[in-house]
């Protein structure tokens, strides 16, 4: 049974840990100075009139970034399990190098995913994100997933983390529901809510049967007994079975990162929104080049749009009658004019503000809450196909809906960086626990080289595949799953006691973080 446990420093093997370990710490001082630095100059020009908003972002950011550091508990930890569990790396090493491509796929992501998930926030949370309501929400959907997070990392059992972020945001939802009545933007979106849950629901059973059939694959095409070895002691595998796992690791890391890493990001978002709306409402990134072409879109839009209305009557409260179609789903005469209407109002808005940089304080949050109402009302509109516009006329509409949400959905780089840190500084400390579970408790027999590769090679594909259409997956279950699906084309037999532990994780999971979500939203709405 190959030993988890550090060598002694004085080895060759323990000073290159050692190595590891050094470059690491580096890197977190850089990228802390990095976020530090230009989270600084966003905050410069901002004029708070009290201390609280400053306390309260502090207060935020340090829970969000300590459910990405829980994270790093659960998925990344699965990300490396075969590396270590294997001698392919050493821990530290395989850490940094996990940490790096994880980095790498943020930086390269849609932000598609992060988003995503956001839109099953209740609309009027996401409108009043700076409100105490709004306040109460990320505190308690956050504080939520850690506590389940910490229950099952502790117990060793690679449960989501994506699965529980999703239960708390449906528990908020519910109970938000629950204290205002019957109202569409204040419940759940169970449309988006049903696409999310047929992704973690399906992405295990492809990870089981993917994996299983992969290694069958390669015992009947690579006949080399070496790669269908378990470890040996603390000894490597040959160099050839090494590089192939840690290209596997290396997919898996990235794709981790271009999926579940974002999940954190779209919350520090509203974070930012809600503390300091002056710097965070609005995409600052946007030059004034960029600017015209969205007035122009706008334009654009808005001529198509007046195609549509039938020559209704405009509306005395264009924003509260594209509010109406957000929350009834309902397309009435009065919401094509009013959605024009209020095109115009933004493009107006961002025309006298010079660009969308430059929007005045006191209104870049009726500006950017404009532009949240009439993207999703374009969003439903395009997903009923209700009303049919023509071809030409969708990708008008379309080009619209993508120019605004450049300007309120964006991820700054630090922000994508402070992530990134988490993940790895909670991969580094609880690693272990996971990639035992991984290697020794899934099967009566140990992980072997073949079996590590099928899985991450799998969870690699379905992750990457499931970040192209924006759908969160989990990394945990797509691994683990992947990992038994192995055990059993092997014929290695599964320790039943550790697959009911996950699944009877994997089952409780949702009911649990919606309970504990729920209740902490209602407390804190009490505290607020």
């Amino acid at each position: 049974m190959p030993e988890l446990s550090y060598p002694q420093p004085g080895s060759a093997s323990g000073k290159g840990r050692s190595i590891g370990l050094i470059i690491f710490l580096v890197v977190i001082a850089i990228g802390a100075a990095y976020c530090a630095m230009h989270l600084a100059d966003d905050l410069q020009p901002v004029r708070e009139a009290s201390f609280l908003p400053y306390l309260l972002l502090g207060i935020a950011l340090l829970i969000a970034l300590g459910f990405e550091f829980v994270n790093g508990f659960h998925d990344t930890a699965n990300a490396v399990a075969t590396v270590i569990y294997t001698h392919s790396l050493a821990p530290n090493i395989a850490v940094v190098w996990s940490g790096g491509w994880n980095f790498i796929g943020v930086l390269t992501s849609t932000g598609a995913v992060a988003f995503g998930i956001l839109q099953l926030l209740p609309v009027e949370l996401i409108l009043q994100v700076g409100s105490s309501a709004g306040f109460a929400m990320v505190f308690a959907l956050l504080i939520a997933a850690i506590i389940w997070n910490l229950g099952t990392w502790y117990f060793g059992l690679p449960s989501s983390s994506s699965h529980t972020l999703i239960g708390s945001i449906i528990g908020v939802g519910l109970m938000n529901q629950l204290m205002h009545g019957a109202n569409g933007t204040s419940g759940v979106d169970w449309n988006q809510a049903l696409g999310v849950g047929k992704s973690l629901l399906f992405s295990p059973l492809v990870g089981f049967l993917a994996a299983g059939l992969l290694l069958l694959i390669l015992k009947a095409v690579v006949r080399v007994p070496a790669l269908y070895a378990e470890p040996k002691g603390k000894e490597p595998p040959p160099f050839w079975i090494r590089s192939l796992l840690i290209l596997t690791c290396t997919g898996v890391s990235f794709a981790h990162g271009s999926n579940d890493g974002q999940k954190g990001m779209g919350l520090i978002m509203l974070i930012l929104i809600g503390t300091v709306p002056t710097a965070y409402a609005l995409n600052k990134a946007v030059t004034p080049a960029e600017t015209q072409t969205y007035l122009a879109v706008a334009h654009q839009a808005s001529a198509t749009l007046a195609r549509y209305t039938q020559g209704a009557a405009p509306s005395a409260n264009p924003r509260a009658d594209v509010e109406a179609y957000v929350r009834t789903r309902q397309l009435t005469p009065a919401t094509l004019p009013a959605l024009q209407q209020l095109t115009d109002l933004i493009g107006q808005q961002v025309n006298e503000s010079g660009s969308i940089a430059t929007v005045p304080q006191n209104i870049v949050d009726n500006v950017r809450n404009n532009m949240y109402v009439a993207s999703e009302a374009i969003r439903l509109m395009e997903k009923s196909k209700q009303p049919a516009f023509s071809p030409a006329d969708a990708k008008a509409i379309d080009n619209f809906k993508a120019q605004t949400d450049h300007a309120t959905k964006f991820i700054p780089t630090w922000v994508k960086v402070a992530v990134a840190i988490a993940l790895g500084l909670g991969t580094m400390v609880g690693w272990k626990r996971i990639v035992v579970t991984v290697g020794e408790k899934i099967g009566k027999q140990h992980l072997t080289y073949g079996q590590g590769a099928a899985a991450e090679v799998v969870a690699m594909l379905t992750i990457g595949a499931a970040d192209m259409y924006g759908l969160p997956v989990s990394t945990t279950h797509v691994l683990s799953s992947g990992v038994a699906g192995t055990m059993a084309a092997n014929g290695s037999g599964l320790q039943w006691g550790t697959v009911r532990s996950l699944i009877l994780a994997w089952v409780l999971t949702l009911p649990v973080s919606i309970a504990l979500a729920g209740g902490l939203y209602w407390l804190f709405r009490l505290v607020f």
